[in-house]
């Protein structure tokens, strides 16, 4: 696959590498935006790439915040593929579990920590998968990126009051989805992942609901048979129980920046976990049990 760089280099024929350069100093804060607006890091490349056609082609030489510019035009296309979306909602088997970001166990690059700044968690992507495309715009370019609502309020064609309305409205859906700041460390969050193993391999069902909060709610892609989302401490607990594999082998990852799991069958890649631990308790645990897909995303290249 032909990364978003070769795309523009080949654009750019070579002889105007100064549009290039100019581009590149944004290409991490925009692909980033995209990403929070998305949830799929195919479509946030897409939409990078088509921010540097429209500007290739503008020039943009008068304008004066180009970050801002350019941060319009790849909002604008997500807005665009968001709508869409919505226009032809999918029928999944599962959750819609949207793209992790994986990185080592040992840290994320440089590039993936830009990307994945400001607690872009797998768990807060689903929340805002429910949000309708202009209260995601809204949020995304106001919480996490601190676009005044003068700003955003053109890109949704409606009054900074209104745009104001959207991300307050958007901001109260995700706190009620249980939108939680998790515990910061990755040490104790993989210590109470390694606890939820350890009890599910010794069946022991008290333990594993001690270490769930009451409200936990477990999600997958509907790839393996069984109920896609369940939700409750004991509901969970008995699941990780009943679908405990002996022959499973279980990789410590970053997804997402948070502790998660990659599981192998006899050495090959069959699910990966991310789990959001919030004051010690597991409160969402995000599956993707499809392993064409599990393959595709431990391929993709460092953001």
């Amino acid at each position: 696959m032909t990364s978003v760089r070769e795309e523009m280099g080949a654009f750019a024929g070579g002889d105007d590498t100064w549009l290039v350069e100019r581009f590149e100093e944004h290409r991490g804060r925009l692909r980033a935006v995209a990403y929070r607006m998305l949830g799929s890091l195919d479509e946030a490349d897409d939409a990078v790439q088509e921010a540097w056609v429209r500007f290739s082609a503008a020039g943009a030489d008068e304008v004066v915040n180009l970050g801002g510019w350019l941060t319009t035009i790849v909002t604008r296309v997500c807005l665009n593929v968001l709508r869409s979306r919505a226009a032809r909602p999918e029928t999944l088997a599962g959750a819609h579990v949207p793209d992790p970001v994986l990185s080592p166990a040992d840290g994320p690059t440089p590039e993936q920590e830009a990307l994945l700044a400001d607690s872009v968690g797998l768990a807060l992507l689903v929340v805002l998968d429910r949000l309708t495309p202009a209260e995601r715009v809204a949020f995304v370019l106001h919480d996490v990126f601190d676009v005044p609502f003068g700003e955003i309020a053109p890109v949704l064609d409606r009054t900074p009051e209104a745009a104001r309305q959207l991300a307050s409205r958007a901001r109260q859906r995700v706190k009620a989805a249980g939108g939680r700041e998790p515990d910061g460390a990755v040490a104790a969050q993989r210590a109470v992942i390694d606890a939820f193993f350890a009890a599910a391999r010794a069946g022991d069902l008290a333990s594993l609901v001690q270490l769930l909060d009451p409200d936990v709610v477990l999600r997958t892609d509907g790839f393996v048979a069984g109920a896609a989302t369940l939700h409750g401490a004991e509901t969970v607990a008995n699941a990780a129980l009943s679908g405990a594999d002996p022959r499973a082998e279980f990789q410590p990852i970053l997804v997402n920046g948070a502790a998660g799991i990659l599981i192998t069958l006899r050495g090959r890649p069959a699910a990966l976990m991310a789990f959001t631990v919030v004051d010690g308790r597991i409160t969402a645990i995000d599956g993707i049990t499809d392993p064409h897909r599990v393959r595709r995303l431990l391929a993709e290249p460092a953001p």
